[in-house]
């Protein structure tokens, strides 16, 4: 049996001014780069052997400061394009609330949640779990397979799309799936091949507490 880690890159820049993203390499906020230390204090206690990320900044650099928190900086890590965010075309950049604003609530509404919507010029999430599926049994399914514990940092999109697959969802119950920042979702891969999402273990009881620093008076 092995371990598959699943976590939505911290907060970006323009997760924070409610712009669609998408395809666009904006970076973390500060808030987003605590977050992800945060994920990697909580479950530093899973001996990962390889890490998958996108090819955006956000979900590389979530998944470095994942690492390095968790004290396995040297974890084998792969990019691919296949698991970057849906790509939402011509509304990449634009505010969401303006564009529900020009658009109508429930258009925007389908485009974002459900499986089917498709944005002018982009992605539905039917066209990215094609992608991302794709991608996730061809190489990360063999490692877990091999029984090697994988984490991966990826967006709210391409998560669903594989939460959708591994929890048998249909679209109905995808579309009120929400994936947080930096919170870490997780499955265990059997012998028989199937999967079962687990509660994540409680490393902060393994871990002792740390000793508080000790000022040293001068003298």
């Amino acid at each position: 049996m092995a371990l598959l880690v699943m976590v939505r890159h911290g907060q970006s820049i323009w997760n924070l001014e409610n712009r669609f993203t998408g395809w666009t390499d904006v970076p973390l906020t500060e808030k987003g780069r605590a977050e992800a230390r945060a994920c990697g204090e909580l479950i530093y206690c899973i001996p990962f052997a390889v890490a998958f990320t996108s090819k955006l900044t956000r979900a590389q650099d979530t998944l470095r400061l994942i690492l390095e928190a968790a004290e396995q900086p040297d974890v084998p890590v792969i990019e691919d394009q296949a698991l970057n965010e849906r790509h939402y075309g011509e509304l990449q950049g634009l505010n969401k609330a303006e564009t529900a604003a020009k658009y109508g609530e429930e258009t925007v509404r389908q485009w974002r949640r459900s499986l089917e919507g498709r944005p002018p010029g982009g992605e539905s999430l039917k066209d990215t779990a094609r992608r991302s599926l794709r991608y996730f049994y061809e190489k990360i399914v063999p490692e877990l397979e091999a029984g090697k514990n994988a984490i991966v940092s990826a967006h709210g999109n391409t998560i669903r799309a594989i939460l959708m697959e591994l929890d048998h969802l249909s679209p109905e119950q995808v579309e009120k799936v929400e994936i947080e920042y930096c919170v870490p979702v997780a499955f265990e891969h059997r012998a028989d091949g199937t999967f079962s999402q687990v509660l994540m273990p409680r490393c902060d009881i393994i871990r002792p507490p740390q000793p508080p620093a000790r000022s040293i008076a001068r003298l």
